[in-house]
C-alpha cells in the first residue's frame, strides 16, 4: 500500500499553460471582434456649435447667399414640431400660429414618420443646398423614437418605375441637441 501513495505523490501538478494560451487567444479575438462590430453600429451625428463661428466659417456675405435654414425637428410627447430660423416655413406663417402645438401631431397614438419625411421633402425642394437638421428631444423620449426620427430626416424612400425603390437624400447631417424644459 505504501507504494501506491508514493506513486501518487510523484505525479506532480497539472500543466495548465496550453489552456491559458487558448483562453488568452480567445479573449484577444473577442476584443478585436467587438471593436470591429462597434464601428458598424455608430450613427454619424454632430452637435450644434456654441459660441462665435471660427474665422474659416466667417465668409463675406454675398447678395446671392441666403441665410442658413437652421431646420429644427423637435420630438415631443404630442408629435413633431418642425421649425426653421433662417427661412420661413409654411407652418410658421401667420400671427396666430400656436408655437406649442406640434406641426405633425401623433395619429392614433403613433408618431407620423411618413408625414415628417413628406414635409421635410417639401422643405428640401425649397432649400436644395441645405443638408443639416437639428434634432431635439426631451429626456423622456425613447431612444428608438429618436433613431426613427433621424432616419425619417435623412432620406425619403419611394417606389420608382418598375417597382424599383428610389432613395432621395433629404438632410443627412443630423445634429443632436437637448431640449430645455
Amino acid at each position: 500500500m505504501r507504494r501506491r501513495v508514493r506513486e501518487e505523490d510523484e505525479i506532480g501538478e497539472l500543466n495548465i499553460v496550453p489552456y491559458l494560451d487558448i483562453v488568452t487567444n480567445l479573449v484577444m479575438f473577442m476584443l478585436l471582434s467587438m471593436v470591429g462590430m462597434i464601428s458598424l453600429g455608430v450613427l454619424d451625428v454632430g452637435t450644434p456649435k456654441i459660441g462665435q463661428p471660427s474665422a474659416a466659417e466667417n465668409k463675406p456675405a454675398d447678395k446671392k447667399d441666403t441665410p442658413p435654414l437652421l431646420l429644427t425637428v423637435t420630438v415631443t410627447d404630442r408629435g413633431f414640431r418642425v421649425a426653421g430660423t433662417g427661412g420661413v416655413l409654411p407652418e410658421q406663417t401667420g400671427k396666430d400660429a400656436d408655437t406649442s402645438a406640434p406641426t405633425l401631431p401623433r395619429r392614433n397614438g403613433a408618431y407620423d414618420y411618413e408625414g415628417l419625411t413628406s414635409l421635410l421633402s417639401l422643405i428640401k425642394e425649397k432649400f436644395p443646398t441645405e443638408t443639416r437638421v437639428i434634432l431635439m428631444a426631451s429626456d423622456d423620449i425613447a431612444y428608438e423614437l429618436v433613431i426613427l426620427t433621424m432616419d425619417a430626416c435623412r432620406e425619403k424612400k419611394s417606389k420608382g418605375e418598375g417597382g424599383v425603390e428610389q432613395i432621395k437624400t433629404l438632410f443627412p447631417d443630423v445634429w443632436l441637441s437637448t431640449m430645455r424644459s
